[in-house]
């Protein structure tokens, strides 16, 4: 068995640099491959045209019969470029993407006239058996009927020789089996509320815009280092190894000069992104060995989240036309950092405005106080749904170590801004002075733009932190769809836009207040009641959690617990009055969210208790084997001397079997708990027993094998080590 290791390390060194040559310039190859403004421009009818601009701009419906011609002209296009197929491409609830392919070739009923055919009524709605995709109850297995009906907000692109639709995914009764439905709704939701808002400070803003700019981590190994070890193949992370004598320790790889085989994928990668009008722009190694990171332009949250979608499926792609693995795992190796999806999050209207970025007059920094301050106090107020968005299995093993933020749902703004609050604090209530209206003007509002000109705090530990014209949502999971975290973030603002609004026009009629007056006088209220979310400190530390408990923030360490407040009675409430889903819909992601935690403890359990008997035990035995054998000969030279002479064999013998009977021991505990865990039928009650019962022997039977790795010849060692993943370049 250790030959695959050496053969798989030797297939490593012995690598050829692929060849890659950019067939052009990054502005020239934008959007080349996607049906754009400038693609239906040449291939629609003006009409056409219109009609998928009206959808965008302002969710129009488009008519039946220019679908029809939308979709000829979308023929046109894909057919000019060498499309052969094309499919709906929807993100069902597995996390991932889904694709059915069909020809645009068609024939007669006899087999005859052959033609390439593609109508309105493919373009816009399809029904792929929807039996095996998650549903969490909605439907039954004998009602397979799902509908995939195209988003026009999000455009038709080719990959290959595919033509992919963006498509939403419906049940036959209604309800949203997908992440992007939900999406679509609080985007909705957000606009609405924030448009309304904006009104009080410009009458012209018609549209509010939430934006979206991910920051994919990744690691980079080889494909025959990765294949040699059957648990990063079966569950995305490594269940055993010990960690490397060299790992990020010295800090060498963050930002370093990118390793040429790298560079050489992300070039390839950076061409196809271009060609798909993904808009990467930033690219560099992350702190641990074999760790990277992609960044993209700002885009409009949909299709961001499309993008990134997308983008996790060519990385994959692109990796084995270089012989490479991409690891999208949140913790694919101990010791060393893991990887997260940071989701940096604004607002911006249809007049070209960031919403959380100040200016320099009063009023517009009073608008972006508004929109800062509400979106505090929409997370202080759902903490618990934030966290519950961003909850899997692989997240847990990354959340609060190595540069990850806690579990604990908190918000850093930075000192300047603290201050500013902290004056905005004291505003009197009721009407306010002409001299405090004017200080407030003058010399905290207006002075904003200095404030954060002058504000580089930045704080790694929180989950959600202000960095100059935006937040940062850091705890999403690198393997993570960014709809969960940006559904809820958008759904829980717009509440609180909603609210606010309503709160400042009743003091503005019955109160008989100025419109500035009011408004301060709310973001003075929710300053006050905001005030347990805002911290700046350390948040890996002991006594943060204290603090956080005090405070009565929640700190839900494990999946089966955060996700609880996905089918909570707030979740319920909210969800239900923006519009975004209903009880049925939040009930069935609450399901399959938990079997998914289920079945990837499950999984990683078998795949640790098959690699420890089936590797490492064998393994062990042959060295030990090897160790009884030098013992018998010195015994046989030196008789009664040979206790002393193999004192140090001895004791190993002993070690190895010492480390033998506990992987034994404790994977039959683990296996009986497993059995226990799968008889229940309640599966908040399973994904607990899988959590606290099951999922504590990893660690255990890891440092048994982790032992043996350090004790066993070096050349017997099956499994490919750390330091051969994450330093072969």
């Amino acid at each position: 068995m250790s030959s695959i290791r050496f053969q798989a390390l030797k297939e490593a060194s012995n690598r050829k640099l692929i060849d890659f040559q950019e067939s052009g310039r990054k502005s020239e190859l934008f959007g080349s491959n996607v049906f754009n403004d400038k693609a239906m421009k040449q291939y629609l009818t003006s009409d056409a045209f219109k009609a998928v601009q009206g959808a965008v701009q302002y969710g129009n419906k488009i008519d039946r019969k220019l679908a029809d011609y939308i979709a000829m002209g979308m023929k046109e296009w894909a057919l000019a470029k060498g499309v052969t197929h094309y499919t709906h491409w929807f993100q069902p609830l597995t996390g991932t993407t889904a694709e059915k392919h069909d020809a645009f070739f068609e024939t007669s009923y006899d087999g005859s006239d052959p033609l390439e055919k593609f109508g309105g009524a493919q373009l816009v709605q399809q029904e792929p058996d929807a039996s095996s995709f998650p549903n969490g109850g909605i439907r039954n297995t004998f009602e397979a009927r799902g509908y995939t009906a195209w988003d026009p907000t999000s455009p038709a692109f080719i990959f290959g020789t595919t033509l992919c639709i963006p498509t939403i995914f419906i049940s036959y009764t209604g309800e949203a089996l997908d992440n992007k439905i939900p999406l679509l709704r609080a985007l909705s939701a957000m606009d609405e509320a924030a448009t309304e808002v904006c009104k009080y400070f410009d009458k012209n803003v018609k549209k509010v815009t939430a934006t979206l700019g991910w920051e994919q981590e990744y690691f980079l190994i080889d494909k025959s280092l990765a294949n040699s070890r059957p648990d990063l193949i079966m569950t995305g992370r490594t269940l055993l190894g010990h960690t490397s004598a060299k790992g990020q320790q010295l800090d060498d790889h963050y930002f370093g000069s990118i390793p040429t085989r790298a560079l050489t994928y992300m070039r390839d990668l950076e061409q196809e992104c271009m060609l798909l009008g993904i808009p990467v722009k930033t690219r560099h190694n992350e702190v641990a060995p074999n760790q990277f990171e992609f960044a993209p332009i700002f885009e409009e949250a949909n299709l961001a989240v499309d993008h990134n979608c997308l983008l996790m499926d060519v990385m994959q792609k692109v990796a084995e036309r270089h012989d490479l693995k991409v690891l999208f795992h949140e913790k694919p190796f101990k010791g060393v950092n893991g990887s997260g999806k940071h989701n940096n999050w604004s607002l911006s209207t249809d007049t070209g405005v960031n919403l959380l970025s100040p200016s320099k007059t009063p009023m517009t920094n009073l608008q972006f106080l508004t929109f800062f301050i509400n979106t505090i106090k929409a997370v202080n107020d759902y903490e618990a749904l934030l966290r519950g968005a961003i909850a899997t299995a692989s997240n847990d093993h990354r959340l609060g170590a190595n540069e990850a933020p806690p579990a604990i749902i908190s918000v850093f703004i930075g000192e300047q801004l603290t201050k500013v609050l902290a004056e905005l604090e004291g505003v009197s209530t009721g009407k306010l002075s002409p001299e405090e209206k004017t200080d407030l003007k003058l010399n905290v509002v207006g002075k904003i733009p200095d404030v954060l000109l002058d504000n580089t705090d930045r704080n790694r530990t929180s989950p959600f932190a202000f960095t100059g014209n935006k937040f940062e949502f850091r705890a999403v999971g690198s393997s993570a769809n960014c709809s969960n975290a940006m559904t809820t973030l958008n759904a829980i603002v717009a509440k609180q836009l909603k609210d606010f609004k309503v709160a400042v026009d009743v003091l503005i009629e019955s109160k008989d207040m100025k419109k500035d007056d009011a408004i301060f006088n709310v973001l003075r209220e929710y300053i006050k009641q905001s005030k347990k979310i805002l911290f700046e400190g350390d948040g890996y530390s002991e006594a943060w959690q204290k603090e956080a408990a005090k405070r009565g923030l929640s700190n839900f360490k494990t999946t089966p617990e955060a996700l609880k407040s996905r089918a909570s009675k707030q979740a319920f409430d909210l969800f239900g009055e923006m519009g975004i889903m209903n009880h049925v819909e939040l009930e069935a992601r609450y399901e399959i969210e938990l079997e998914e935690y289920t079945k990837k403890i499950q999984i990683e359990s078998r795949v640790l208790g098959d690699i420890s008997k089936n590797h490492v035990i064998p393994t062990a035995i042959r060295y030990q084997n090897t160790l009884i054998e030098n013992v018998k000969g010195l015994k046989d030279i030196f008789g009664s001397e040979f206790e002393s002479i193999a004192k140090e064999q001895i004791i190993l013998i002993k070690e190895i079997s010492g480390h033998i009977e506990g992987i034994n021991s404790k994977v039959e505990e683990m296996t009986e708990e497993r059995k226990k865990a799968n008889n229940l039928t309640d599966a908040q009650v399973m994904a607990e027993m899988y959590c606290n019962n099951v999922k504590p022997y990893f660690e255990i039977i890891r440092n048994h094998c982790d032992k043996l790795e350090l004790l066993v010849d070096n050349e017997l060692w099956t499994l490919t080590k750390y330091r051969e993943l994450l330093l072969t370049k």
